[in-house]
């Protein structure tokens, strides 16, 4: 079973989302740890409450960031994490970092990446008059926001939307997406060439809005 490591920052939903379909038999998935850089985060009391290992590390008590980020990966090499999740950490993280977990480090964005990176996606969305915005889950490099797209949900922006309702909206499909990016990593489907990102077994195309979700 595939040992995932997760970072958060804040409250957790996603992590909440993971935690979800484990428990219910659908994510072939053992979450081994989950690291959070805020000791006041609700994803903290998620853990907690299901049982979940959790670590806090604060940048602060580390000289570098070379130094947290070698706390973080010996705290997720120690847990025999095979797959890190990122879900709503709020920390860029380095070459160095990346370079422990190669392919094996995905990222969940509320945009149609390559669109409206980093911060506030959601208002910039709406403040583009974008008519339809969405989420992405990505494969992680060093830049912001800029690594290989695994899956996609697309969602309306409407013309009263506000990057609050926009944010409700597409919170929605992030909870489904990146489970399902996880299982697919369960099972041995991902492969990566240059930046294309394949699923083996994947029906490309055959629907037109929103990716092909098995079950989730």
């Amino acid at each position: 079973m595939l040992r995932i490591g997760v970072l958060v920052s804040g409250r957790g939903s996603n992590l909440q989302a993971l935690i979800d379909n484990v428990e219910a038999g659908k994510l072939k998935a053992r979450i081994a740890l989950v690291i959070s850089d805020n000791p006041e985060a609700q994803a903290i009391k998620r853990c907690q409450k299901h049982g979940v290992p959790c670590k806090v590390l604060r940048r602060e008590d580390f000289p570098s960031k070379k130094a947290f980020e070698e706390e973080m990966v010996r705290a997720l090499k120690e847990a025999g994490v095979e797959l890190v999740v990122l879900a709503g950490f709020m920390r860029i993280l380095s070459k160095h970092f990346i370079e422990h977990f190669p392919e094996r480090v995905i990222n969940v964005h509320p945009s149609l990446l390559p669109s409206f990176k980093g911060l506030e996606a959601q208002r910039q969305a709406v403040e583009y008059g974008a008519r339809f915005s969405g989420c992405t889950v990505h494969l992680v490099d060093e830049t912001v926001d800029g690594g290989p797209v695994i899956v996609q949900a697309v969602v309306p922006v409407l013309p009263e939307d506000t990057a609050e309702s926009l944010a409700e909206r597409i919170l929605k499909w992030e909870h489904r997406i990146l489970p399902q990016a996880v299982q697919w990593f369960a099972e041995g489907r991902v492969s990566v060439e240059g930046r294309k990102v394949l699923v083996e077994g994947a029906r490309y195309g055959t629907l037109p809005v929103n990716p092909e979700l098995e079950g989730f």
